[in-house]
C-alpha cells in the first residue's frame, strides 16, 4: 500500500511541477513580447540614453 501511495504523490508532484513550468514558459514569452514592443513603440520625447523606456 506505502509503494502506490509514494507513486502516487510522486505523479502529483511532477504534474505539479509541469504545470508549473509550463506557467513560466507563457509568462517568459509574454514578458518578451512587452519587452520587444518596448523597442518599437517608445514614448515620444523620452529623455535618457537613446530613449530607452526602461530605467536600467
Amino acid at each position: 500500500m506505502v509503494p502506490i501511495i509514494l507513486v502516487l504523490l510522486l505523479a502529483l508532484i511532477l504534474f505539479g511541477a509541469g504545470f508549473a513550468l509550463k506557467a513560466l514558459w507563457w509568462i517568459a514569452i509574454a514578458v518578451l513580447v512587452v519587452w520587444l514592443l518596448g523597442f518599437v513603440v517608445r514614448p515620444a520625447g523620452g529623455g535618457g540614453k537613446r530613449g530607452r523606456w526602461y530605467r536600467w
